[in-house]
């Protein structure tokens, strides 16, 4: 006896029919000319980026790559939380002392949620809307981890910051098949625009910018902008 044919399976043959003997794509043809390259100076684009997050509510400290394990463990100290879920890749001197790790090996949705914060890295950051994007790999972690956790550190270098979203294109030719856009805290607003915080995701947001370009100069101090060092987790 012959199984009858999902509806999925009959609308996408009938797209597919229809589209046979369609026209050739005009796309090739379509004129591109908004802006394919920022125009800033790498100081210029890092104090813009760090601008943009702020203004989304988000908190920004800079620090050099000595200092990254120190600023994080400040931050962690600062939140008032004691425990922490952590992507299966992060490096092992993120981790801090003092403070409970639930490393994410498959963990159920109950202990993601039993956690008060989680921490990260991320695969890039555009400038122009104050934009982290996570790439999910072994330091960023599964999206349910930039998700569930009401709290979010996040660690971004100043060398993955583009100024525009076409240049994150241009650099990232073939982005992996999840992808999370990330501006600041998660937030929404009813229909007489009462601000909630947290419905779709964190409310809280914390970016450590690590200076690994040469857009600074200034010395290193924990307390202050500072210079670091390329990380390879990622």
């Amino acid at each position: 006896m012959n199984t009858p044919a999902s509806s999925r399976t009959l609308i996408l043959q009938r797209i597919r029919e229809a589209s046979r003997n369609a026209a050739p794509s005009a796309y090739p043809d379509l004129l591109r000319a908004y802006t394919h390259a920022g125009l800033l100076p790498a100081e210029d684009r890092i104090r813009l980026m760090a601008e943009r997050l702020r203004e989304y509510d988000a908190d920004v400290v800079e620090c050099a790559p000595a200092h990254l394990p120190a600023a994080i463990a400040a931050k962690l100290s600062a939140s008032g939380r004691r425990r922490f879920v952590a992507p299966p890749g992060l490096p092992a001197d993120w981790l801090t002392e003092g403070f409970d790790w639930l490393t994410d090996h498959a963990l159920s949705i109950a202990d993601i949620e039993s956690c008060e914060g989680v921490v990260t890295a991320a695969s890039a950051g555009v400038a122009d809307s104050g934009t982290i994007v996570l790439h999910h790999t072994a330091s960023e972690g599964r999206r349910i981890l930039s998700l569930l956790p009401d709290w979010h550190l996040c660690v971004l270098h100043a060398s993955q910051v583009v100024e525009t979203l076409p240049e994150y294109f241009s650099r990232c030719t073939q982005p992996p098949t999840l992808v999370t856009w990330i501006s600041g805290p998660s937030a929404t607003a009813d229909i007489e625009m009462t601000r909630i915080k947290g419905v779709h995701g964190p409310r809280f947001l914390h970016i450590v910018l690590v200076r690994d370009d040469d857009s600074d100069s200034s010395p290193a101090k924990p307390e202050q902008s500072l210079k670091v060092g390329p990380n390879d987790s990622r």
